[in-house]
């Protein structure tokens, strides 16, 4: 398993919380409101300075409107080539 905050998978994590929050017309500053968190919370997983943990991203796709399912989808798909 790769652990870097580099991976496929981690990359994929990045860009479909990025993307869904685009999606919902959310500023990083909205959703970290939501989360009761700093800006920079939102700018550093989207960017892969932080990872996020399991916990964390099902608050995370809740306070985006998205479903966490959905995300990890999306990270399987790009950490196992699938598809």
């Amino acid at each position: 398993m790769n652990r870097t905050l580099r991976s496929a998978g981690h990359r994929a994590l990045m860009e479909a919380l990025k993307t869904a929050r685009l999606d919902a017309g959310l500023t990083q500053t909205e959703v970290a409101q939501k989360l009761k968190r700093p800006q920079s919370f939102v700018a550093k997983y989207e960017n892969g300075e932080r990872k996020v943990e399991v916990v964390e991203l099902a608050h995370i796709a809740r306070a985006i409107g998205c479903s966490a399912c959905r995300v990890i989808e999306q990270v399987e798909l790009a950490e196992f080539n699938i598809g």
